[in-house]
């Protein structure tokens, strides 16, 4: 369960095989605190997704459970790579798939329903057949207003400096990162990623800082 102190959890997506062979330790420890506090702000990201919080997110300490974290990240990249890299979800039409072979979060601050955080996501490293992402959760202000997240917004999200970061807080309840490795469905061996695939992801590169 989520605690007050910063905890990090190994975890696959559910709905992605791991790749054989690729799994990696998911050990942090080396990175130095001034580098995670980075992560925790707007500036470290290209790309904004409200998230709508579900009465079943929630865990008997009320807030969102450390598991369901997961689920959130798992929508902003593969509504990014949908979105605006051109990703097929279907294996009779997609020349390729991706195997989530690392994760990681940390949790700072919890968030619960029936709050609408905003997700966040930077692309780290683009390889020949793998893509290294970094992403964060931002709570809405506590104002009587709340946020005001449109339609448009959860059906097309935004990118930084957009006027509605203002309504979210400054500093992000969770952290991680991930690496998918992008294989031909037939084979499961790795392919190179194709140049429109790889322009949409260069747009929210480098904004994290490494």
């Amino acid at each position: 369960m989520l605690g007050t102190s910063k905890a990090a959890v190994n975890m696959s997506f559910p709905v992605l095989r791991l790749l054989p062979g690729q799994v990696r330790s998911l050990v942090t420890s080396s990175k130095k605190p001034r580098d995670e506090s980075l992560h925790r702000h707007h500036e470290a990201y290209g790309y904004f997704l409200p998230i709508q919080t579900r009465w079943q997110d929630n865990d008997q300490y009320g807030h969102v459970n450390n598991a369901v974290y997961y689920s959130y990240f798992d929508t902003i990249i593969n509504h990014y790579l949908v979105r605006y890299c051109g990703l097929k979800t279907s294996l009779l039409m997609s020349p390729m798939v991706g195997f989530m072979v690392t994760n990681q979060c940390t949790y700072h601050t919890p968030v619960g329903f029936p709050q609408i955080p905003l997700a966040a996501l930077a692309v780290e490293k683009v390889g020949r057949s793998s893509v290294g992402y970094r992403f964060a959760l931002f709570p809405p202000k506590c104002t009587e207003e709340g946020s005001s997240v449109e339609h448009r917004d959860l059906g097309d999200g935004f990118f930084l400096d957009h006027a509605k970061l203002a309504q979210f807080d400054a500093l992000a309840c969770t952290t991680g990162s991930a690496v998918h490795v992008f294989v031909n469905p037939a084979t499961n061996k790795p392919v190179e990623l194709p140049d429109d695939f790889r322009k949409g992801l260069l747009k929210v590169m480098n904004h994290a800082a490494v």
